[in-house]
């Protein structure tokens, strides 16, 4: 190929751009709840979400990156032109990453998903032809945008319902919170535990029975349980601070539990979103290192990953606190106990759709988690006007995505072909 190391250049920096634009705009809802809720400050957020970002995109983001890379359109149909899938991919890339910029400078909350497929569908249908695009799975990737937030919004409504029924409507709230929270945190451990060991982990060498992960799964759930247990023991109830909210105390001991469920968002949050980012990269890396070949086995190269993890803590580090407000303060009021219910929820669903390799939308994840959060408290608890204006920035992510990418394309088009 005559432009093979352009190529890898033009990939590595766009990969990076779009990495970053995850970071701006995604991770900031990943945080949102945790932050909106007064459970974390912005500071102790930003650092909670690098560290378990970078550890969720490293350790478990290689099984959502092959659907992005070779599962949204039949890659056999540009085997005699591999020019223009590499192009193609380049420019998904810098047309997503370009949206998110905008997106997050306007501070939208939109999905970067949507933002990477629409793109690739964009590029697709101009450049190889209808035909490439394997729709079946467009039509069951989109329909997990729908699925999605209805899962965490039901998800999240029945464990805040828990929450209401064990600790928040009993005689002596602050003892159940004591005795019944950290249940809760066993069960954060466990299941982000779980998904990990059952898919992520595979490019790393690490193969585990369904026993073996089962039991360490619950050594983890265990040893997360032992550690908040200690940290909530310290907390002795404050009688003046309950004059001002009756549950003031209690939710001290949930902010407690939303900082496990922080880390365990940020960790789904990266595993999930990376592969937006990825990808298209390895698409590229998989053809120049073919000399041509379009190759459907290609392996996903670890340092793939590591670009990807480092793009989304820069991006977040940079520009990541515009969008927070508005997913964790305008949709509905938060306290740490509701924040926990969505967070915890929105995590489940994103890492169940990460281990079977669907790619997922963490936005709408997480605000269907935080609507589902709002519905237990009544539909007067959530704020319509804002619900509105995030479901609009949705639909206009798909067509900007899509037709950014073929001006993008043709660009490439006339400077490579």
């Amino acid at each position: 190929m005559e432009f093979s190391t352009t190529y890898l250049v033009l990939a590595c920096v766009f990969g990076l751009f779009m990495a970053w634009g995850i970071g701006a705009n995604d991770v900031a809802n990943a945080m949102a709840t945790s932050v909106g809720s007064r459970a974390l400050t912005i500071r102790q957020a930003v650092l909670i979400a690098a560290v378990f970002e970078f550890l969720g995109a490293f350790l478990a983001g290689g099984e959502v990156t092959a659907t992005i890379r070779k599962g949204i359109i039949d890659v056999s149909v540009v085997a005699d032109t591999p020019d223009y899938l590499v192009i193609g991919m380049l420019a998904s890339l810098v047309a997503a990453g370009t949206w998110l910029l905008v997106a997050s400078t306007l501070g939208w909350p939109v999905s970067t998903t949507h933002s990477i497929i629409g793109s690739i569908v964009g590029f697709a249908i101009v450049g190889i032809g209808m035909d490439a695009v394997k729709w079946d799975k467009i039509v069951s990737i989109v329909s997990s945008w729908v699925v999605s937030p209805l899962l965490a919004g039901t998800i999240s409504f029945l464990l805040f319902r828990s929450v209401q029924r064990l600790i928040l409507s009993t005689e002596d709230p602050f003892e159940n919170a004591k005795r019944y929270v950290p249940i809760y945190i066993f069960l954060v451990g466990f299941v982000i535990a779980l998904v990990t060991l059952f898919k992520g982990l595979k490019h790393i060498g690490l193969e585990l029975s369904t026993g073996q992960s089962y039991m360490l799964a619950a050594m983890v759930g265990l040893i997360l349980m032992g550690i908040g247990k200690f940290l909530i023991s310290w907390i002795q109830v404050d009688p003046e601070s309950e004059t001002q909210f009756h549950f003031a105390n209690v939710e001290r001991i949930f902010g407690v539990l939303m900082i496990f469920t922080a880390c365990a968002m940020a960790f789904a949050h990266g595993s999930n979103d990376v592969a937006n980012a990825v990808g298209p990269v390895a698409a590229v890396v998989g053809i120049v290192q073919g000399a041509g070949d379009v190759a459907q086995k290609s392996a996903l190269s670890i340092w793939i990953l590591l670009l990807g993890g480092v793009g989304i803590v820069l991006g977040l580090l940079m520009y990541g606190t515009r969008v927070i407000a508005t997913v964790g303060k305008q949709i509905t009021e938060l306290t740490p106990s509701r924040g926990f219910a969505a967070e915890l929820a929105a995590a489940t669903t994103v890492v169940m759709a990460s281990g079977i390799g669907l790619p997922i939308s963490t936005t709408h994840t997480l605000v269907g988690a935080v609507l589902g959060v709002g519905m237990a408290r009544g539909i007067d608890a959530l704020n319509l006007n804002v619900v509105r204006n995030i479901f609009m920035s949705w639909v206009i992510t798909l067509p900007a995505g899509a037709f950014l990418a073929i001006g993008f394309f043709y660009l490439f088009k006339a400077l490579f072909i």
